[in-house]
């Protein structure tokens, strides 16, 4: 990636909040990992889809042939939001969950008893349910621990669990609790060598970063567009070749190379789809009033731009209230207590001591400020960290159209609790 890296950018955030017209309401919004809120320009894209091209694909008439050119368009733009090599390899369907059950589903198929694959105890429930039920079927899971002093998956940990017999290891590439930003290319590289494969959840990075199938050579990348700024939908990314020899989910007479409708059963939702094309017109926006003259020609250099612009900004109001947390004795980050782009997101957890985790969120409720306790589907973590009984974690998960005044809000209302 280099875009215009010895540029710093500006920071265009009256710009970024005038795309999410709910953000003129009366709620501050830090419950961004759950869900962040939906781009003026995904809702436009539905709407323009659903009002001038509502019909099936694959008929001979004008507009048929309209809708097909769109729903192709924006696995195009998928394809280009995550440098993959073809819109083949792009998978769509109703949830990160869902791809994941259906690839687990199919691929298994291709495994034989005994094989083996390794799971973390950090990542979202999705990631690790639908490999830990393959046990059913001979499968042997094993378990990637989290040290629990540095809160890290370590190398040499994973290492000391691969065989020949490993297939496949699944990990999150950032924690949505940690807010930690695992090593995501030397993971790879390490489990090709013994020659298995990777499937990565990217659920709590891809709000934040750029995302780089090619570069990190992944095998299964999966992300919520909910996350990313638009409509409940969700995308597997899976290398074409991995893609045609695992068997498909889809009807009897969908061929083995017909990729990716053989995991698509009932097809892909058309209007959820071409809604996305929204968030690459955001992308490309950004990247201009960011740079100015200095934005790149081409719409995949300007995503890698307008990601970079993010990733600063995030860092700024990120360590913000990490410091304040940070000047709290009472309070125990969950995750790394320092602001660093490289290595967290601002997706940031914590604990009072001597507090049940779900009074906090309530007392901010009362002032229009949007956070959350609990596990987040990450039950295993929060359940080796022992905070179980604690009612999990207080979560504040920031993305980029947060402002510093919106931090500053949320530490005036959390300081009389704190």
């Amino acid at each position: 990636m280099n875009p215009t890296i010895n540029y710093q950018p500006s920071f265009p955030i009256e710009f970024v909040r005038q795309q999410f017209p709910s953000l003129a309401g009366d709620w501050t919004f830090f419950d961004n990992a759950g869900g962040s809120q939906t781009l003026k320009q995904v809702v436009d894209r539905i709407s323009e889809y659903l009002l001038t091209s509502d019909v099936q694909l694959g008929a001979s008439y004008g507009i048929s042939q309209l809708a097909g050119d769109r729903v192709a368009k924006s696995a195009q733009a998928m394809a280009t939001l995550i440098n993959a090599k073809s819109p083949s390899e792009v998978v769509m369907g109703s949830s990160t969950t869902l791809m994941l059950r259906i690839l687990s589903l199919c691929i298994s198929k291709t495994w034989n008893a005994g094989d083996e694959v390794i799971v973390t105890n950090c990542d979202h429930e999705a990631n690790i349910g639908p490999w830990v039920d393959l046990e059913r079927q001979g499968i042997k899971i094993k378990i990637w621990r989290i040290n629990p002093e540095s809160l890290q998956l370590e190398l040499e940990d994973l290492e000391s669990l691969l065989s020949d017999k490993t297939r496949l290891v699944a990990f999150t590439h950032a924690s949505n609790i940690l807010g930690t930003i695992n090593p995501i290319k030397e993971i790879t590289q390490l489990v090709h060598s013994y020659g298995a494969k990777v499937c990565i959840d990217g659920v709590a990075y891809a709000p934040h970063r750029l995302i780089d199938v090619q570069d990190w050579d992944v095998d299964f990348y999966v992300f919520s567009f909910y996350k990313v700024y638009g409509s409940h939908y969700a995308l597997l990314y899976g290398k074409q070749e991995h893609l045609l020899a695992i068997p498909g989910i889809n009807h009897y007479f969908i061929g083995q190379t017909t990729i990716p409708y053989k995991f698509q059963p009932g097809n892909v939702n058309f209007e959820l789809s071409y809604g996305m094309l929204g968030l690459c017109d955001y992308l490309s926006e950004l990247a201009q009033h960011a740079y100015g003259e200095q934005a790149a020609p081409s719409l995949r250099s300007q995503i890698e731009q307008a990601f970079e612009a993010i990733s600063l900004h995030e860092e700024e109001i990120g360590d913000r209230f990490l410091k304040y947390l940070t000047s709290k004795p009472n309070i125990r980050i969950i995750g790394q207590p320092q602001a660093n782009r490289a290595s967290r997101v601002p997706t940031i957890s914590f604990v009072v001591k001597e507090t049940h985790s779900e009074t906090i969120p309530l007392h901010v409720d009362n002032y229009n400020i949007g956070i959350r306790f609990g596990d987040f589907y990450a039950k295993r973590l929060i359940e080796s960290l022992g905070l179980d009984k604690q009612g999990g974690v207080v979560r504040v998960s920031m993305v980029h159209y947060n402002t510093t005044e919106e931090v500053d809000r949320l530490i005036q209302a959390l300081d009389p609790v704190l």
